[in-house]
């Protein structure tokens, strides 16, 4: 995060990718075993799993909102989060409109 010269913050956020089919969601809960129950953009929820690469380094808690891709397989049911926002980024993304999909 940095300043420019009329002192605002600049700060970059990751957005969902919608040519890759991913999208935001919400936490409901933690189901255990790297897995969570989310609810997503689209409406529906599903049970998602945290990656090995960035489940040793990122903790994901009920209430965090996240980015989803959908399996190929089972779409419907099951994904896999790809990216955890901090609660500046979730900020930015609600003053800008972009999670207003998302029940809360």
């Amino acid at each position: 995060m940095r300043r420019n010269n009329n002192d605002q913050k600049i700060t970059r956020v990751k957005l969902p990718n919608e040519t890759e089919n991913e999208m935001f969601g919400l936490v409901i809960s933690l189901l255990g075993a790297g897995r969570l129950l989310v609810s997503c953009a689209d409406g529906k929820e599903r049970v998602c799993r945290i990656p090995g690469k960035m489940r040793r380094f990122i903790w994901v808690r009920e209430g965090n909102y996240v980015i989803v891709k959908p399996w190929e397989i089972e779409t419907e049911k099951k994904g896999d989060v790809i990216w955890r926002y901090n609660k500046f980024q979730e900020a930015w993304l609600r003053d800008k409109g972009h999670l207003k999909n998302i029940d809360v």
